[in-house]
């Protein structure tokens, strides 16, 4: 078990983090939920899952069987990792409990890029330490393949505590799917998790996470990055079916010359659903570069979309783009774009909008024979496609495709 802080740190930090006003939209009672490390039990195969739950998996982009090639899979059910496998000699895949008691460095990693005190989640992780995964591409190795990892929540009422740490290599790349998803029971649950990226010189993470929950499961992530020189971070975030409240907004900073970070987040809100989302990038090194996109619906619910870029070196250049498609009388979204600059020499822009389905745009598709359902189909599949620079054509097919599954189940 890893070892970062003495009790009493903890202790102080984690009612530091309990008064500390919350950043993000409302506020969660951590003693309503269960708090437990009971282990699931270990398994070789994911095929050795009900066919219930493998669905559930395969609806957040996780392959359960052979029909598409992985470097390696990692799976997380509750607090306790249960399987992983790696067919890459490029990649290393574990359980961080295993990773600690393996690597005595990595110690080194936990709570930098995300300060333990940054709020009450990030303290309760380190205090009901759960599990997580470890996943690092070794020097100038190119993973062909993505890795896979699922986080599954499966027991009611429980408060799942995740911390990742994922490490790329000097001159390495490789490509990530986190499948999030939960029980299909109407269940209340908490998922609380962590992930720390620290991408080195010249190594390049792509980082496509699905989320697919229930109406009763409130999400908290809680991210942060640490690009090098020339170092290349590409966030993909899809969730398009109902969650009870979701609050993220990572925070990526750019320390080396040349660091690139791009976020693209396909984000939909059903009746009943609260989403806060949003994505920080702080320029700190000469040229570095960021760009921010999101595509946002509500069909009833709520959606807080922030971006914020801070220009802090010459050179440095980010882009900001919130859109935001109300469909029906209900629901909001509130697209908060920020620019914030600290030295001359910098370019930083922003464009956001909010609106719904023009009425002469779905007479001019209905003249071409279209229903005003086929219609109204084609304007939002327009609206949620976003092309992702820098993808692998394996896996831009793939998000593609999750996309897409999710839009039937939103028209």
């Amino acid at each position: 078990m890893r070892h970062i802080n003495t009790s009493d740190e903890i202790q102080n930090k984690a009612r530091a983090a309990s008064s500390k006003k919350a950043e993000l939209g409302e506020d969660i009672d951590l003693q309503e939920y269960e708090v437990s490390t009971d282990g699931s039990s270990p398994i070789q195969n994911i095929t050795e899952l009900d066919m219930e739950t493998r669905d559930r998996m395969s609806q957040v982009g996780v392959v359960t069987d052979s029909s598409q090639p992985r470097s390696g899979t990692i799976l997380q059910v509750d607090n306790s990792v249960v399987m992983n496998t790696c067919g890459y000699e490029g990649v290393e895949i574990m359980s961080i409990k295993q990773a600690t008691g393996k690597y005595n460095w990595l110690k080194d990693y936990f709570w930098k890029a995300v300060p333990v005190d940054t709020d009450k989640y990030t303290s309760h992780i380190e205090l009901n330490q759960g599990d997580g995964y470890f996943i690092r591409s070794l020097p100038g190795s190119k993973c062909v393949y993505p890795v896979q990892a699922c986080v599954y929540l499966n027991k009611k009422n429980l408060a799942q505590s995740v911390h990742n740490i994922i490490i790329a290599e000097e001159g390495s790349e490789m490509h990530i799917i986190t499948g999030c998803t939960a029980a299909s029971r109407d269940e209340p649950g908490l998922h609380l998790g962590v992930s720390e990226f620290y991408i080195k010189k010249g190594a390049k993470v792509s980082f496509t996470m699905i989320h697919s929950w229930n109406p009763s499961i409130a999400v908290r992530p809680r991210t942060g990055i640490i690009v090098e020189e020339n170092g290349v971070f590409i966030n993909n975030y899809v969730i398009m079916r109902p969650v009870d409240s979701l609050q993220t907004n990572p925070i990526a900073r750019c320390v080396g010359r040349n660091a690139t970070v791009r976020f693209n987040s396909v984000l939909v809100a059903p009746e009943g659903s609260s989403v806060d989302t949003g994505a920080r990038v702080i320029l700190e090194a000469p040229e570095s570069k960021t760009e921010i996109i999101s595509r946002t619906i509500s069909s009833g619910g709520d959606i807080i979309s922030r971006g914020y870029i801070e220009g802090k070196a010459p050179d440095v250049k980010g882009h900001l783009e919130c859109n935001g498609l109300i469909m029906g009388e209900k629901g909001m979204i509130y697209a908060i774009p920020e620019l914030k600059g600290l030295i001359a020499g910098i370019d930083l822009s922003h464009e956001a909008a909010v609106g719904k389905i023009a009425e002469e745009e779905l007479e001019y598709l209905m003249m071409r024979g279209l229903t005003r359902e086929e219609a109204t189909a084609t304007i939002v599949r327009g609206f949620l496609r976003v092309d992702i620079e820098g993808l692998p054509e394996q896996l831009n097919k793939e998000l593609k495709k999750a996309i897409e599954d999710s839009e039937k189940d939103l028209m």
